[in-house]
């Protein structure tokens, strides 16, 4: 008789993957990180805001004599100093009013037919220029706009002639596109406050830097100021490093993305 063999030991043999990320998720994540890369790129050499100019008068009140004016312009260039900054006067002002108080070494006070220009050897490279003039009497208004033109030594003119409405001049919502012109905000007149006669003296001839020796109608001066400023901002957008970084990042995205479809095919 024979019997059956003994069974031996039964084994079972199981296998477990070890977890492998996919390829399409490894390059998903570096073209995550390239896109990352590119945006904060784009963010850290962005252009600042621009700069603008600001006028103060402490105290200011309308009909208000012998008030004197701070102008700061700030500098836009960092290749270049600020060489001359005209103002045309707002309603209720003329040249003649204007007294030259303090400025940069060297620059001096010129009238000219709708303002007067402020002018002299360029200020140091990237740095601002200030000033002070003295107003025989502001007048009866509730805001007062200067708006100025702001020269380099290489040529660059800058634009501030946009007009505010009072109340909105602030800066911290700026993008760098703006151009408002410097705006004096009066308080009411002085009770029994009275304008004074005009002033009979005949302003000295405009110096031969200026930019205006015939006169004009306000609104041609506006309307050309308007198109030189929009002249001079499309300029700026295209010289700006924003716009080659931005196709830059564009690019490199794109790139990742190709990447990534190749691979995914080539899996499949």
């Amino acid at each position: 008789m024979t019997g059956r063999p003994a069974a031996g030991p039964h084994f079972t043999l199981t296998t477990q993957e070890s977890p492998v990320p996919s390829t399409n998720a490894r390059t998903t994540r570096r073209i995550t990180a390239v896109a990352a890369l590119a945006l904060a790129t784009v963010l850290a050499t962005a252009p600042p805001a621009s700069a603008h100019v600001e006028v103060e008068a402490e105290g200011a009140r309308a009909l208000d004599q012998k008030v004197t004016l701070a102008f700061n312009a700030e500098s836009e260039s960092d290749k270049a100093g600020i060489t001359k900054l005209e103002v045309i006067l707002p309603k209720g002002l003329a040249p003649a009013d204007i007294t030259y108080k303090s400025g940069p070494q060297g620059w001096k006070l010129a009238p000219t037919d709708r303002g007067y220009t402020v002018s002299g050897p360029p200020v140091p490279t990237g740095k601002d220029a200030a000033y002070a003039v003295v107003v025989r009497q502001l007048p009866d208004a509730k805001a007062l706009a200067f708006k100025t033109l702001q020269t380099y030594d290489d040529g660059r003119i800058d634009r501030w002639i946009e007009i505010e409405e009072p109340g909105e001049h602030d800066h911290s919502d700026d993008t760098g596109h703006g151009s408002p012109a410097p705006m004096l905000e009066l308080a009411a007149a002085a009770p029994g406050a009275e304008p004074v006669s005009p002033d009979s003296s005949t302003p000295e001839s405009p110096a031969t830097d200026s930019p205006s020796t015939d006169p004009a109608p306000a609104d041609k001066d506006d309307k050309d100021d308007n198109k030189k400023q929009a002249d001079a901002q499309q300029q700026d957008d295209d010289s700006s490093p924003v716009v080659p970084l931005a196709i830059g990042a564009v690019v490199l995205v794109a790139v990742g993305v190709g990447i990534w479809l190749f691979r995914r095919r080539s899996t499949e």
